[in-house]
This record gives C-alpha cells, sequence and structure tokens, in this order.
C-alpha cells in the first residue's frame, strides 16, 4: 500500500511536467533572468566587486547540475519497471515485488534474450547474405526492387529481435526519393526503427568489424553513404558527395541524425548545419521511445555496443513512436543554421521534447573557448554601453 501510494503520487506530481518542463524536477531552481537585467538590478554605472558573484553562482548551477551533462544519462522514470534496481526512490519496496523482478530475471534471461539472439543472428546473416547476392546484379529496376526487399525484410526481423513495437504517425508525409530524412538520435537502433517502415540510404563512418562488414556487404546492393575518416574530416567533399546523392531523384532518401551523437530521449540538441548545406527537401521525423519498457538510449561513453544491445535485448521490449512530418524546405533568406533550428523546433514540438542549442559534441569535448569568450563579450558590452570604461 505504501508503495502504491508513493507510485501514484510521483505520477500526478512529475507527468504533467515530464514533457513540458523537465528541468524544474531538478535539484536546483534556476533563473532564467538575463545576465544585464540580474546585474543592472546590484548597480547602476560601474563595475563592482559585487559582480563577481553572479558569475560564481552560475559556475555552481553548471557544476551540480548543468542541462547538457544531464542529458547524456538515462531518463528518471517516475516508478520502477523491474528492470533495475538502482533507483533510490524504489531500491527497496516489498518482498513480493523482489519476488517478481527475480521472476523477470529468469524470464527475460533464460527465456527471451535467446529468442532474441537468434533473431538477431538470422537477421543479421541474412542481411549480409542477401544484400551480397543483389549487389551482383547489373543495375536494373529488379536490382532495385530486390534491394528494398532484403532491407526492409532482414529490418523486421532485427525489430522482432527487440520485441518492438513501433507506432507509426502520419504516413501520408514519409520521406520520398531524392529527399532528406532528418531524425532526432537516440540510439543505434533508430535506423532500424525508421527502416523497418521504408528504405533509406545511410550515411556514416566506414567502420571494422562486424559493422564493417555489413557496411561493404549493404552498399554493394543500396546506395549508402560511407565515409573514411580521411574524407569525413573535408566537410566540402562529404557535402559535394550527398549533393551527387539528393540531385537523383531515382535514389533512396539519406537519412541523417544531425545531432552527430545519442541523446537521453528527453531532448533535441542542436543540429549540425552541414545537413542542411545540401540544398533538397527536409522531411522531419520525430522518435520518442516509451521508457517504461526498456531504455533505448546508448551511453557510448558508460557501455560499449555489445553491452548495449545485451541491457536493450533484456528488457521487456523497444516500444516507441514515429511521427513523420510534413517536408520543410529553406526559406529565401534563411542561412543553414536558422534553417537547421526551425526543423529541430519543429521536431523538438511533435516528439514532445526539450530543445536545448547546446552541440550534442560537449558530451566528450569541453566548452569550446568561444561560448566563454562570448559571456565576456557580452558584459564588456554592457559596461561600455553603462560609461563605466571611458
Amino acid at each position: 500500500q505504501w508503495a502504491t501510494i508513493r507510485i501514484e503520487k510521483g505520477v500526478k506530481k512529475a507527468q504533467p511536467q515530464m514533457i513540458k518542463t523537465p528541468a524544474a524536477n531538478g535539484i536546483i531552481e534556476r533563473d532564467e533572468t538575463t545576465m544585464e537585467k540580474e546585474i543592472a538590478g546590484l548597480h547602476r554605472v560601474d563595475f563592482e566587486f559585487s559582480d563577481i558573484f553572479y558569475f560564481c553562482r552560475k559556475g555552481f548551477e553548471a557544476i551540480v547540475e548543468d542541462e547538457v551533462t544531464q542529458r547524456f544519462s538515462s531518463e528518471e522514470l517516475v516508478s520502477w519497471n523491474l528492470l533495475t534496481r538502482t533507483n533510490v526512490n524504489f531500491h527497496y519496496i516489498s518482498l513480493r515485488l523482489t519476488v517478481v523482478w527475480v521472476i523477470g530475471v529468469v524470464v527475460r534471461y533464460c527465456f527471451l534474450l535467446p529468442l532474441r539472439f537468434t533473431l538477431a543472428a538470422i537477421g543479421i546473416t541474412s542481411m549480409i547474405v542477401g544484400t551480397t547476392m543483389v549487389g551482383q546484379l547489373p543495375n536494373s529496376s529488379v536490382k532495385n526492387y530486390l534491394s528494398e526487399l532484403v532491407h526492409l525484410t532482414c529490418s523486421r526481423i532485427l525489430v522482432r529481435a527487440l520485441s518492438g513495437t513501433i507506432h507509426y504517425h502520419n504516413k501520408e508525409n514519409k520521406p520520398q526519393k531524392g529527399g532528406i530524412c532528418v531524425a532526432n538520435h537516440t540510439s543505434p537502433i533508430d535506423a532500424i526503427i525508421l527502416t523497418n517502415d521504408g528504405c533509406y540510404a545511410m550515411v556514416g563512418q566506414v567502420h571494422g568489424g562486424l559493422m564493417g562488414v555489413i557496411q561493404r556487404a549493404t552498399v554493394k546492393a543500396c546506395p549508402h553513404v560511407w565515409f573514411e575518416r580521411s574524407e569525413v574530416k573535408d566537410r566540402h567533399l562529404v557535402t559535394k558527395r550527398l549533393r551527387e546523392h539528393v540531385a537523383d531523384k531515382s535514389k533512396l532518401p539519406i537519412l541523417i541524425f544531425p545531432e552527430g551523437t545519442c541523446i537521453n530521449n528527453t531532448s533535441v540538441m542542436m543540429f549540425k548545419k552541414g545537413s542542411f548545406e545540401i540544398g533538397g527537401t527536409i522531411y522531419p521525423v520525430a522518435i520518442k521511445y516509451d521508457p517504461q519498457f526498456g531504455d533505448a538510449f546508448w551511453n557510448s561513453s558508460k557501455y560499449n555496443i555489445v553491452s548495449y544491445l545485451l541491457r536493450i535485448m533484456t528488457s521487456w521490449a523497444i516500444v516507441c513512436n514515429v511521427w513523420y512530418m510534413p517536408p520543410m524546405v529553406r526559406k529565401e533568406g534563411e542561412d543553414a543554421v536558422q534553417f537547421a533550428n526551425r526543423v529541430r523546433s519543429a521536431i523538438a514540438r511533435q516528439g514532445g521534447l526539450t530543445e536545448l542549442p547546446w552541440d550534442g559534441g560537449l558530451k566528450r569535448a569541453k566548452v569550446k573557448d568561444a561560448f566563454k569568450e562570448e559571456q565576456q563579450k557580452n558584459y564588456s558590452k554592457m559596461l561600455v554601453r553603462n560609461g563605466s570604461i571611458g
């Protein structure tokens, strides 16, 4: 009874705010007042040492709970989903639930995992063999048809291996050939989720190992765009190859995740502008997973790909919603950054995700000096405007 009341209270209080203002449930309450207004309230004209406290407070806020780092950890649930025992609020509730959890472990690891592993092996093997065979055929409409059939069939087998339950909305807006499909990025399985409903030309870096074998096999049957490490650094070469692909209206739509890294199913971070300099029609797609059945987010800094796949294949299921959105084109006078921001905002609204302006590269890299200098310039301009610097 105590656990039920606690869960109900958590749902009533937290659920309405999960989508609109997830940061409001954090450790600290942030003041969104701009630097100019807040410091102006402390003094009128000259520099004062009290200004330092503003920057100190902002620094402490960033250290305690910045809005970027928390997007690279698993989404917090309002109730325990019987998958982990690490949630402090539901670490131990009752003996009855502990027994249920143990039974769940047996079911997931002893029954579901072997079945899912078998299906995954069948899907991957079929993908390699099927695309290799189709790749031997001469270019024709028959080859394109067989390639799409192999990709669709194998992707659907792989989705079954994850016990995937996917709800596709507004299918009349599905990406068309010659276009660019742009989606938010939560997991490596995002591509499989989308390919389960239609074929795409993938864009990515050449890998080794099993992933490299799959890439070399699939590119023979389908015009995927794989880049070597040296090519990825040459942005102009990448843009040229993508433009050539988009110019051919008979080729499959390109699938791009412009965030460049996986974000934890709660937010959409900065879209890299390169995808929006190519030209052509952009088809936005919003993907939102249901964390109650399994955590689809891949924290690549914490788990390697094998550990990640083991985690999702031992979850209850992968449940998600996919929204196809009306196509968008670049407006006259709009640069690539503005266009990227407009597409990102549309995806965030549709998926009920928080929109953040930060670069997902902060997951592994330090903050650029340009961001620090921007704050210094703003403060200097404010002092000059107030007349404290002659």
